[in-house]
């Protein structure tokens, strides 16, 4: 099974000095008023024991590498659901495949009918990278609506919305169509990709009241306490809090993949993390510690030194997804488990958790999400 990235692309590294955050207010506002509401203790108590949960998680995912990654049968799901010990897994690990979603047929079939469609509409179709875009700023082709309506589509994201719960009542596990974009790239075209990030925000996440308040037991010194399926709060989020075109301004329980093209590692494949609550603790947790001089104790979190006065949030950026690096999140591991998905198929889908981090090398895909 394919695993992590032989070689690390040059995507770009934070550190701490560097960046526009210095002179906007808004992040040291927002840390100060986490420390004034959960203290310094709780803080590094979470710190503490993220850390250490984190070293036993990046080593089961080094190992394992994509095979961390569970997979389904369309049929399989539809007709039985998901089991006790399945959900477990998928609550923990944040990402999956479901396979067959669409018929291999009729997912050909729709590939032909969109390449069609952009021809013909290619002077009215925005993309990025400007020179050769394969990242299309469409959303209502006549292939995407088929894919977004399909019956199994809708089938399988109302069984995934019922992984999550709300003691409100005031929210249903029906899914609503969501319009993303078209990734098309044609083969052996240079594409850098997108680096390690997460979507739902940034800088929201602790500046937004309700936002940070869904992760209270993170700050609170309680990070195995998380919930990462609880929309009671969630649901309330401000993630537009600072508006930013990689910001939605709806929640979306899973992000998804549907393939019209066969994907795999070095031929097209998203890469994922698969762990949802530990790392995203981490991410959550880690404006709040400075670094310790000496490389070596890098990965000892007892040497890092709690930061009350910085302003610094490492690969926030309010306009942007959540970024990550290597240098600025180093227990995450990144180079070692952030891992390539199995191999997709035509009409194959891949499932991510709202909170999961992720990277992209080279896409064939149109994006779904519930």
């Amino acid at each position: 099974m394919p695993g992590k990235l032989q070689t690390w692309p040059a995507w770009p590294e934070f550190v701490q000095g560097k960046g526009a955050q210095s002179g906007d207010p808004d992040f040291l506002e927002c840390k100060k008023a986490i420390i004034a509401e959960y203290g310094e203790q709780a803080l590094r108590a979470s710190w503490i024991q993220v850390c250490q949960d984190l070293e036993s998680i990046t080593s089961e995912i080094s190992s394992k590498k994509s095979d961390m990654i569970p997979e389904f049968a369309i049929e399989k799901i539809l007709k039985y659901g998901f089991t006790t010990d399945e959900k477990a897994r998928l609550k923990s690990v944040g990402s999956f495949v479901v396979r067959g979603v669409v018929p291999e047929s009729e997912a050909r079939s729709h590939y032909q009918n969109l390449r069609q469609y952009v021809d013909k509409n290619r002077s009215r179709i925005d993309g990025w990278p400007k020179e050769s875009p394969s990242m299309l700023l469409l959303y209502n082709s006549p292939t995407q609506i088929a894919i977004r309506t399909h019956s199994n589509h809708l089938r399988l994201q109302r069984k995934m919305n019922e992984l999550w719960h709300d003691e409100s009542g005031e929210t249903s596990p029906e899914p609503l169509l969501y319009s993303d974009g078209v990734r098309d790239r044609p083969p052996k075209q240079a594409f850098l990709g997108l680096g390690p990030h997460i979507d739902a925000g940034s800088l929201c996440r602790w500046a937004d009241p309700t936002y940070r308040k869904a992760y209270a037991s993170i700050f609170a010194g309680n990070p195995r306490s998380h919930d990462a399926y609880d929309l009671y709060i969630r649901q309330s989020a401000d993630q537009y809090l600072f508006p930013g075109i990689a910001h939605s301004t709806v929640f979306r329980s899973f992000q998804g993949w549907t393939a019209l093209t066969r994907a795999s590692a070095g031929e097209g494949a998203i890469m994922l993390y698969p762990n949802v609550s530990t790392a995203i603790a981490y991410v959550l947790l880690r404006p709040f510690f400075a670094p310790p001089e000496s490389e070596d104790d890098i990965m000892d979190a007892t040497k890092w030194t709690f930061d009350a006065e910085s302003s610094f949030f490492p690969g926030t950026f309010k306009p942007q997804s959540q970024l990550l690096s290597r240098t600025s999140h180093p227990h995450l591991r990144l180079e070692s488990c952030l891992v390539h998905i199995p191999t997709l198929k035509p009409g194959d889908t891949v499932w991510w958790h709202t909170d999961v981090r992720r990277a992209i090398h080279f896409c064939f895909m149109i994006l779904t999400c519930p």
